[in-house]
């Protein structure tokens, strides 16, 4: 990329910096090991919040740890195990989670993956749909009564531009070998930024915003994922710096100026188009109850029944 390219969106970037602090603030940062999420949780803990991110990896999680620690000088910085391809290690973190803390400012979904196994997990869901989705789903609707009670509190949910090679086929999206890898992951992207609409709709009120945002093609993004080394030196020329995207992220969880903005997919520091299935309220309404029954959302999990009372 040119001097004159790199500038260009690095000013771009410019425009959602903020001095907004979060000191007392409560944030949850999942797949905080590298790339945004781990950015962004520096950054979050910068600015005096509690941080805590969450990955199934210790060891990783302990340099992730010291790493934050070192880049802000805040030591309020803790670490949690979560494997996302596991809905009871997903049930047992939320339980932990709101047992342990009083509040929750900040939810930000990160976890994700591209080229994991073809297969089904011990939930009987597609690996990289559970990974990319069911999990997040899952989470966040466990964890919006902390959520609500902490309110205003926001939710961040990190987007790609594959939505647009998405598609929801409620028969087969689950089905082993039916999609390549990045296939299942477009699926899964696109769920998540139509569950993102949904949930808005069901909240509202509620003092809890929920936001997705595209990071567009990072340097770290997932060139891991490809052998071709011709993708690996196109994103290391090409991709975004992160700690420039981080911005975004950061913005969306503390900026007062996008309080009102819940329901938002956002890209380069603005509103952005995300995909015209937005507006199939019949569609984001049937995903949402099919994603409640996969996951196998319980009785004493259910606060949308308790609002129905």
């Amino acid at each position: 990329m040119s001097g004159h390219g790199v500038k260009l969106y690095v000013n771009e970037f410019s425009k959602c910096e903020t001095d907004a602090r979060l000191d007392g603030k409560v944030a949850l940062v999942t797949g905080a090991t590298s790339g945004i999420g781990l950015e962004t949780a520096k950054n979050l803990a910068k600015r005096g919040a509690k941080v805590i991110i969450a990955s199934r990896n210790p060891a990783k999680l302990a340099k992730a740890k010291d790493d934050i620690i070192q880049y802000g000088g805040h030591t309020n910085v803790f670490t949690r195990q979560v494997d996302f391809e596991s809905l009871t290690s997903i049930r047992g973190f939320a339980q932990e989670t709101v047992a342990i803390e009083p509040r929750l400012d900040i939810l930000m979904n990160n976890i994700g993956a591209v080229g994991i196994r073809d297969g089904l997990t011990e939930d009987g869901l597609h690996t990289m749909m559970q990974v990319n989705y069911f999990g997040g789903f899952l989470l966040t609707f466990l964890l919006f009564p902390l959520l609500k009670a902490s309110a205003p509190s926001r939710v961040i949910n990190v987007s790609s531009i594959a939505v647009i090679l998405g598609q929801i086929d409620f028969d087969h999206w689950n089905d082993v070998g039916q999609y390549a890898s990045f296939g299942f992951y477009s699926n899964a992207k696109l769920a998540q930024l139509l569950s993102t609409v949904e949930m808005n709709k069901r909240i509202e009120g509620s003092g809890v915003s929920i936001y997705t945002f595209d990071p567009g093609m990072t340097r770290t993004s997932i060139a891991r994922y490809f052998e071709s080394n011709f993708v690996k030196q196109f994103l290391k020329i090409f991709g975004r710096r992160t700690d420039a995207v981080v911005k975004l992220p950061v913005f969306l969880a503390a900026d007062p100026s996008v309080a009102n903005k819940s329901g938002k997919h956002f890209r380069d520091c603005k509103e952005f188009y995300s995909s015209w299935y937005v507006n199939d309220t019949a569609l984001t309404k049937k995903l949402w109850e099919v994603s409640r029954g996969l996951v196998g959302i319980k009785k004493e999990e259910d606060w949308e029944m308790k609002l129905q009372i």
